[in-house]
């Protein structure tokens, strides 16, 4: 009776997802429209499926051990740009941001920290032919932290960033080419009062604590860098969907 009531509200939270034809995430207007195409089919936020998961649990005598094993993840839907040549899965409830400065950029809508998106270096200014051209992925670590505390300086007083590398890595995918994985943590600090006169005054406060995950790859000349935030308490939570959408990032050959 449990397991069948277990399945009901699973059943419950499952619709099916259809793409109209003709619809396009392109982010820009002289692209042919890529593709969008659900690859799974909750539509119900996580935390909202888990509660509901829970709640039934309790009512019909299943233990919350027992119940945390069945943690669903979102539902993840393929971005396609055959124009600038790279694909990848994002999940399926974010939303498209037009002219935030990336190629492609997409955010939750609820965790507002929380996006992707996808930078392009120029064709007409580099010549990369493999990104070991960035050196190990040791290397490249360095590069990805720079670029991204050069992104974030301030100019306001007070301000304090602190940066670390978590991880760096290399991998080859099924389609025969190399890819870097960069994982850098930033937290950035501000005073409470930065123009008291006294050090003890001036007391740090935490202001956001990031996680940024990168995927590098190289293909028609050019560098491509797949970046994700999240806040960290949030990453604990959707590492499992971040993975797979770092795992998902591909470079394609684009027809001249």
């Amino acid at each position: 009776m449990a397991s069948l009531q277990m399945a009901t509200v699973l059943k419950s939270l499952t619709v099916t997802w259809s793409v109209p034809p003709n619809s396009s995430d392109s982010a820009r207007s002289h692209k042919a429209p890529p593709r969008n195409v659900s690859t799974k089919a909750f539509a119900v936020p996580r935390r909202e499926a888990i509660s509901l998961i829970l709640s039934t649990s309790i009512f019909s005598g299943i233990g919350i051990h027992n119940a945390a094993l069945a943690q669903p993840t979102v539902g993840l839907r393929e971005y396609i740009d055959s124009f600038d040549g790279y694909s990848f899965q994002y999940p399926q409830n974010w939303i498209q941001v037009r002219g935030a400065g990336a190629d492609i950029f997409f955010r939750d809508p609820y965790v507002l920290d929380e996006n992707i998106s996808v930078e392009l270096s120029s064709p007409s200014s580099s010549k990369y032919k493999s990104v070991e051209d960035l050196g190990p992925p040791e290397e490249a670590g360095k590069k990805v932290l720079k670029q991204y505390l050069t992104e974030f300086m301030s100019t306001r007083l007070g301000v304090k960033r602190e940066a670390s590398i978590l991880s760096t890595s290399s991998r080859v995918v099924d389609d025969g080419r190399i890819y870097y994985q960069v994982e850098v943590n930033i937290k950035s600090f501000a005073n409470n009062n930065e123009l008291a006169i006294m050090p003890q005054d001036r007391v740090a406060r935490l202001e956001w604590n990031r996680r940024y995950l990168s995927v590098l790859g190289v293909e028609n000349n050019q560098l491509y860098e797949l970046r994700l935030q999240t806040p960290e308490n949030v990453f604990v939570e959707e590492e499992y969907d971040l993975r797979q959408v770092m795992d998902s990032f591909r470079v394609n050959k684009v027809s001249a």
